[in-house]
């Protein structure tokens, strides 16, 4: 594990920080290696390329901390228009429509507006049924991202009970929490499609794995609970120790690449992305776009010294 992350996790919630990096020139040149721009004109001829390639795509309109219904009723908006661009998107990208939607829209609670005080989790439920009703509408799916350990609990349950009316619903399971394992069960067993990915926040060592081989155990235990049980995992990693690990455990379990898939973050192993689609398998691109892009850089730098690398060279380039 990156032995900078701690530090890098904290700038993520520094304003001050904050103001510096983005200041710098030369900031955009990694914001644009990992962001797909600020908006969704530059967002769709991104995502149009990638299905164009054979890949699929998941797309995350950055926005979390929501403080008031106004900025919540505006992403559920943006939401809107980003399901109708995304659908038309797929169709003009000639591919063959599937049972298997190649677009897909990812989306976090708290920008819905689950922190909005005691109403907050009764305003994402209903925030996140007009978007999934809309979803079914367009032949889109909907994945609900994981945040912070706090928002655990009330985002399993919002998704179970949307569950009820769409069962094709998502959510992320971040596999250096210590209870990763036991959602990965129940959650399975309910037949939900799951997202299984490492994790991207700072947490402390009572709910959370601090150590790489421990979180590395956890992701391996939960991708052999998805793969024996679950309908349709979705493997989010770009760790060649994973996917490995993967492709066996499928293999064991008479998986098709149609019975699951693997997804990686817009900007990371591109030639890795296009030799798994070159040998069958299915795999979908997360690609972030939006003005709030910060938390969400800070976080891909936290992840790996490589991302760390690129950052600092461009800033010592900007000369």
């Amino acid at each position: 594990m990156n032995p900078l992350r701690p530090a890098i996790l904290a700038a993520a919630g520094s304003s001050r920080i904050k103001d510096v990096i983005t200041r710098v020139p030369a900031t955009s040149a990694v914001v644009q290696r990992f962001v797909a721009g600020e908006t969704r004109a530059e967002l769709v001829p991104v995502a149009r390329a990638l299905l164009e390639s054979g890949r699929s795509v998941s797309v995350d309109f950055l926005g979390e901390y929501t403080t008031d219904r106004v900025q919540a009723s505006a992403a559920v908006a943006e939401y809107f228009s980003l399901i109708d661009d995304l659908a038309e998107a797929e169709q003009s990208s000639a591919g063959v429509l599937t049972d298997i939607p190649r677009v897909e829209v990812s989306l976090k609670l708290s920008a819905l507006g689950q922190s909005l005080g005691q109403d907050g989790p009764a305003i994402a439920a209903e925030n996140l049924h007009k978007l999934c009703a809309k979803a079914v509408e367009r032949h889109v799916w909907v994945t609900v991202d994981a945040e912070d350990h706090t928002t655990t609990a009330d985002t399993l349950e919002a998704v179970r009970n949307a569950r009820a009316e769409f069962p094709w619903l998502a959510v992320a399971l971040q596999t250096y929490l210590r209870q990763a394992e036991d959602n990965a069960r129940d959650l399975a067993a309910d037949g939900t499609r799951i997202r299984l990915c490492k994790g991207a926040y700072q947490e402390p060592d009572t709910v959370a794995y601090q150590r790489r081989a421990e979180v590395d155990a956890s992701y391996l235990r939960c991708l052999e609970v998805l793969l024996r049980n679950a309908w349709y995992p979705m493997i989010a990693s770009h760790d060649p120790a994973m996917i490995s690990a993967a492709l066996a455990l499928a293999a064991e379990n008479h998986r098709a690449p149609g019975d699951f898939e693997f997804q990686m973050l817009y900007g990371i192993r591109d030639a890795e992305q296009r030799h798994l689609v070159g040998e069958g398998h299915s795999l979908r691109v997360y690609i972030p776009y939006g003005t709030q892009w910060y938390g969400y850089l800070m976080r891909r730098l936290a992840e790996r010294p490589a991302n760390l690398g690129f950052f600092l060279r461009a800033l010592t380039e900007r000369g």
